[in-house]
């Protein structure tokens, strides 16, 4: 594979979306995850590509931070994002934690969001990747002039 070529991939992983029996699921989930993520390192690594990799994943929606009665939680508003892989400057969270406190949920019931996952979006395709913020905002993310790229991302 010449050192110039890129390739992005899409992978979902389904049944996250867990309004009831939460923790044993999210757990097996998350362990496939985790497994999905070690095999990919190994892999690349074997062919000298994982410190050129950069993985992006967040979950489309959030959870609300409160559990229901059936063990589970439901949709809300703030959700994560991690990016992982040799190609990331890592190592620590970047974020602003509103809290939990009643008066600091977003509506009263849910995380409040504090990062447009657009920017942090921006910043890996810009970086990453090298295309223009004109083209992110016009192309990529129409109508998303006022969302900044988030700097610092890439090693």
């Amino acid at each position: 594979m010449p050192a110039a070529s890129v390739a992005a991939v899409r992978v979902t992983l389904n049944g996250f979306d867990t309004h009831s029996g939460q923790p044993a699921t999210q757990s097996r989930l998350l362990g496939e995850f985790a497994q999905g993520i070690v095999a990919l390192r190994a892999g690349l690594q074997e062919i000298d590509r994982w410190n050129s990799t950069l993985v992006l994943t967040y979950a489309e929606f959030g959870r609300r931070p409160q559990e229901n009665l059936s063990m589970g939680t439901d949709h809300g508003t703030a959700t994560v994002a991690l990016l992982m892989g040799g190609a990331v400057h890592g190592g620590r969270v970047i974020a602003d934690w509103p809290g939990l406190k009643p008066n600091q949920l977003y509506q009263q019931r849910d995380l409040a969001p504090t990062t447009d996952l657009r920017a942090i979006a921006k910043g890996v395709l810009r970086d990453h990747l090298g295309l223009s913020e004109a083209t992110l905002a016009s192309q990529i993310f129409p109508g998303s002039i006022g969302v900044r790229p988030l700097d610092g991302l890439i090693a």
